[in-house]
């Protein structure tokens, strides 16, 4: 058996009961392509195998791929005819051209190493076209901002990346002890259902993420006076959050995706806002 390596984030889920419901939160999907990220010793792998019309694991470690392949060819032809292994990093794994191969969309599952979640969400989020819905358990802290509302402690700038590309719901929470090694962190299961939100809001989406990043840049400070700091001229912010119908005062945090768009189209309506797909920025006007 291969020892996980703490360097990579491994905490291998053990708890039978956990892995049914993993992949019963999953639903049908006896006719399509699921991805599995980062299947570790293939508890989830495993039990999905025989469920799956197609099943990829991606995994970074290639002892574990190693292990994982070897294991699939003793279950035989059962396994190894729709369970492929690849020895992938996520974050360079091409979802466009798998969901070209899976003849549409994909749906995703995967036990998330803490110390890349964030990145890994982004990820989904900018193929969230190609993909249909995906159940993942993250670090509990994470899964409350994914699923934050506006207005919360937690809801931030992930709440809104992750929301603008679908539903989010969490599932339910496990303890440290459903692991080996256990983390130090209790672990929450959440599914994503992917329906990308940029065109029936009017947004382009690099330069939305480019506001994003600013309005949400210092929690403490007021939306228009992150604005200021981007150099947007204090008249045309004025008139943009007017018209939106934002309290002055407000937080960018307090907040729905709906005003933060509105705000967005406000401020490009009156040309603060540059687009642009290389380099989406802010420009100021005077």
């Amino acid at each position: 058996m291969v020892p996980p390596k703490s360097k990579l984030g491994q905490n291998f889920l053990r708890d039978p009961q956990a892995i049914r419901r993993i992949v019963a939160a999953l639903g049908e999907c006896t006719d399509r392509t699921v991805i599995e990220i980062g299947p570790g010793r293939g508890a989830i792998t495993w039990e999905l195998a025989s469920r799956a019309g197609r099943l990829v694991a991606l995994e970074v470690d290639q002892a574990i791929a190693a292990q994982l392949s070897h294991d699939c060819s003793q279950l035989g032809p059962a396994c190894s005819d729709k369970v492929v292994i690849k020895t992938v990093d996520v974050l360079a794994f091409d979802f466009e051209e798998a969901s070209r191969a899976a003849s549409g969309k994909l749906i995703i599952i995967g036990n998330l190493p803490y110390y890349i979640t964030s990145p890994i969400l982004a990820r989904l989020a900018g193929s969230a076209n190609m993909l249909d819905r995906a159940v993942l358990m993250v670090q509990r802290e994470v899964a409350d901002r994914v699923t934050a509302k506006p207005g919360t402690r937690d809801y931030g700038l992930l709440s809104v990346m992750v929301q603008m590309n679908g539903n989010v719901e969490q599932l339910f929470t496990l303890p440290p002890s459903a692991f080996s090694p256990p983390p130090e962190v209790h672990s929450t299961v959440f599914r994503w259902r992917f329906a990308p939100r940029w065109q029936d809001l009017g947004l382009d989406r690099d330069s939305f993420l480019s506001f994003l990043r600013r309005v949400f840049a210092l929690k403490r400070k007021t939306l228009a006076n992150n604005l200021r700091a981007a150099e947007i001229p204090p008249d045309i912010i004025v008139s943009a959050l007017a018209s939106s119908g934002i309290d002055p005062k407000s937080r960018a945090e307090e907040l729905s995706l709906e005003t933060l768009a509105c705000l967005w189209r406000s401020l490009q309506k009156n040309g603060a806002i540059s687009l642009s797909e290389t380099a989406p920025s802010f420009r100021s006007t005077t």
